[in-house]
């Protein structure tokens, strides 16, 4: 465990929100579970350099004799993790951090993460705060660390900048079929905002079609990637979408063996994703690809 250095907490058995100073506590409990955390830790990783409210949320901690047992991020997502094995620890700890939820309100557009943790949550929570729109409770949270099991597709690369007019279309059709809804709220908006950061750090992968003759016919996206959280050597790919009319051709498998290639190439050692356990198509072709299940998340949708 890590010593809590909180004013807030001083010593006491509690949740409280940290400050700045009880990041790096907060990441030595992301780094017990480096898969599970990587949402999380992602975002701390940046408030140890920024400071945490440019970061873009709180930071919510629950210490135990001035041990600290689990943290949540709070920001567009709360994200839970815990770092006991013991059931009364997490119980604790769960309860603390729903207590601390009340109080706070919601703020979040869902609540993701470990499903022990998620779920845990949620149910002390749910009746305090707005009825959830679904529970995905099943999610493989599934891992690569070595060399893809199927070959390249070579036509898979980095996003280009000047090509943000394309990509950004998929990407929406990919969050409308996944969620539910658009996420677009105009230009300059918090999601395009999200699209056109992650080119620009070299995270988004597609495949790009040209079409022949086609004269002011824009490009198709007909394969996508994101890797938006990076964090204690594991990257995590989101965003996964192959165009309706391409699927069926492999190009989920080969695709998704150029994004961990490069990805492990420069970005992280350890790949990362989680997939709705009733996808089974998806499963298999990651599972195809060489991921391996090695444990399970759950996301909360407001």
């Amino acid at each position: 465990m890590t010593a809590v250095r909180s004013a807030a907490l001083g010593g006491r058995t509690g949740a409280a929100v940290l400050g700045d100073d009880d990041v790096a506590a907060a990441l030595a409990v992301c780094a017990t579970d480096p898969v599970g955390s990587v949402l999380a830790a992602s975002r701390l990783e940046q408030a140890a350099a920024t400071g945490l409210r440019r970061a873009g949320g709180e930071l919510w901690g629950y210490a135990e004799d001035d041990e600290l047992r689990a943290v949540c991020w709070a920001g567009a997502n709360l994200v839970p993790v815990l770092a006991t094995d013991d059931a009364a620890a997490t119980a604790r700890a769960l309860t603390a951090f729903a207590e601390l939820g009340r109080t706070r309100g919601r703020r979040c557009s869902s609540l993701v993460g470990p499903a022990e943790a998620v779920l845990g949550l949620w149910s002390r929570l749910r009746g305090a705060w707005p009825l959830e729109r679904e529970v995905r409770a099943s999610q493989p949270s599934m891992v690569i660390d070595g060399d893809p099991a199927v070959a390249p597709d070579p036509a898979v690369r980095r996003s280009l900048p000047e090509e943000y007019d394309a990509v950004l279309p998929a990407c929406v059709r990919m969050f409308t079929e996944e969620v539910g809804y658009s996420p677009v709220s105009g230009p300059g908006g918090p999601y395009e905002q999200r699209v056109r950061a992650l080119i620009e750090q070299g995270r988004s992968f597609v495949r790009v079609e040209r079409p022949a003759g086609a004269g002011r016919r824009r490009p198709r996206v007909v394969f996508k990637a994101e890797v938006p959280a990076v964090a204690g050597g594991v990257a995590q790919v989101q965003g996964v979408w192959v165009d309706p009319e391409r699927r069926g051709e492999r190009l989920s498998e080969t695709g998704m063996a150029a994004v961990v290639q490069a990805t492990r190439a420069d970005i992280a050692p350890t790949v990362s994703l989680y997939v709705n356990g009733y996808n089974t198509r998806a499963v298999r072709a990651y599972e195809a690809v060489g991921f391996r299940q090695v444990g399970e998340y759950a996301t909360v949708l407001f």
